[in-house]
């Protein structure tokens, strides 16, 4: 989870955004500048949420521009979003001169806080992974936005990415789950002219249908039980900004009606409500679904379809991507062994072979995750397979179809998870692996060193 510094003198400030942001972030809490430099210099959070109004000075400003120009000298990549009264311009003002990410105005709006911190994160993301392409050779030429890969069909993904981003039609998103389909929306956003306007996500297979429609088109006061105030939906906010439906194949359909009403007229109604709300957002959409057979099934309006797919971009599973498998690997080795403090100079051949030939179902996300997980557990310079965490359920991943294989691969796929069978039961024992196989100990390493095993298999 992302570290993220609050520095807040204000008790109920803090409890608003550990209750508000609490799950997203490893938040920490600093009530002055002395605590918030220890822990700045200790933990190196990228991102960081800053009171000007701290002690001893909480009515002036004079403390957190001390804090915020100490923490930009010291790391002045750091994105400081700093908080001030409402009204106080010429303190914004002085605040963006010397290096503040953004300025949030109390009251704070966890909503719009929330658009900014994400936008943080984003934009540090994209700066290191410029930095290392500068700076590494191999990787050179394959960026793209915060995206990596240099196959064939991504090279057209980056080219349309290109094309589009600067009107404002309709985009499309396809892919299989974890191939980056927020990457690209946020890419096209980016390089849109609505880049200086907020993306706003909303994920609709992740949010119960009940309250699906509150999120997207937002709640007047008194539409339900405990609705005590006007409420503003997801699509509000991106007004002059980029809408983002992720998963919008997951839509209910008495929501692609009103989705679709939105589309055509560019206003929506709150729940509860009766006013039409003029809403200028540019219109991103994507699913993992097979949207044909949604349509042909009687499960998504065709109509709906055609308003949000006039370009389509599609995302190819990291399995057809060839050698980007391994430029993506490297890229998320250098990434968690600087941030886990670890010393990896790379992948084991063995190690490389399994990347390669693994069918990667979850794709980009679960690359980036099993590669976190082995340069926490290995203990050596180089990643060994069995810090991958594949283990026998997962090996079955890498196998082909028994009717595309030959007699031979049959046999050796057989023997195969015989030995995984067998080194899991008896953990990773070589001499009570070799007697249950019935083979002599020399002819189970023999055997081991064929298929790649590690002694633990996981």
């Amino acid at each position: 989870m992302e570290k993220l510094l609050v520095i807040e003198d204000n008790g109920d400030t803090c409890k608003e955004l550990k209750w508000s942001i609490g799950k997203e972030y490893d938040l920490m809490f600093a009530g002055d500048v002395k605590e918030a430099l220890a822990l700045f210099y200790r933990y190196c959070p990228r991102v960081i949420i800053l009171d000007l109004g701290l002690p001893p000075d909480e009515r002036g400003t004079s403390e957190g521009f001390r804090c915020l120009e100490q923490v930009l000298a010291h790391a002045p990549a750091t994105k400081t979003i700093v908080m001030g009264d409402n009204g106080d311009r010429s303190s914004a003002f002085r605040a963006m001169r010397t290096g503040a990410f953004d300025f949030c105005r109390k009251p704070i709006r966890m909503s719009e806080l929330s658009v900014i911190i994400d936008r943080a994160f984003h934009l540090i993301d994209m700066e290191e992974e410029n930095a290392l392409l500068q700076t590494t050779p191999e990787l050179k030429g394959c960026g793209f936005k915060g995206m990596l890969g240099h196959c064939p069909q991504m090279v057209q993904v980056f080219s349309t990415i290109e094309k589009v981003a600067s009107s404002d039609i309709a985009i499309f998103v396809t892919g299989e789950s974890g191939t980056g389909k927020e990457l690209v929306a946020k890419a096209i956003h980016s390089m849109s002219l609505r880049r200086n306007g907020p993306f706003v996500p909303v994920n609709c297979g992740a949010i119960p249908e009940n309250l699906l429609e509150s999120e997207l088109f937002g709640t007047e006061r008194g539409a339900f039980t405990g609705a005590h105030a006007r409420i503003l939906g997801k699509a509000e906010y991106a007004h002059r900004g980029t809408f983002f439906l992720d998963e919008i194949g997951e839509l209910p359909a008495n929501l692609q009606v009103k989705l679709l009403r939105f589309l055509q007229e560019k206003v929506l109604q709150r729940v509860g409500g009766r006013e039409d709300i003029a809403v200028d957002a540019r219109i991103i959409s994507a699913t993992n679904i097979d949207i044909a057979k949604a349509i042909t099934e009687g499960l998504f309006r065709e109509d709906l379809y055609y308003r949000i797919s006039v370009i389509t971009v599609n995302l190819p599973p990291l399995r057809e991507r060839g050698d980007d498998i391994l430029l993506l690997a490297n890229i998320f080795l250098k990434r968690a062994a600087r941030d886990f403090g670890k010393k990896i100079r790379g992948y084991s051949a063995s190690t490389l072979k399994l990347l390669k030939s693994y069918n990667w179902p979850g794709n980009v996300r679960e690359l980036e995750n099993r590669v976190q997980r082995a340069v926490l557990m290995s203990d050596s310079s180089l990643i060994e397979p069995v810090d991958l965490g594949i283990g026998e359920s997962s090996q079955a991943q890498i196998m082909t179809p028994l009717d595309s294989m030959t007699l031979k691969d049959a046999r050796d796929r057989l023997e195969r998870q015989m030995i995984v069978s067998a080194l899991g039961r008896q953990e990773g024992n070589i001499a009570k692996t070799a007697e249950a196989l019935g083979v002599s100990r020399p002819t189970l390493y023999d055997l081991m060193k064929k298929y790649n095993l590690s002694r633990i298999t996981s």
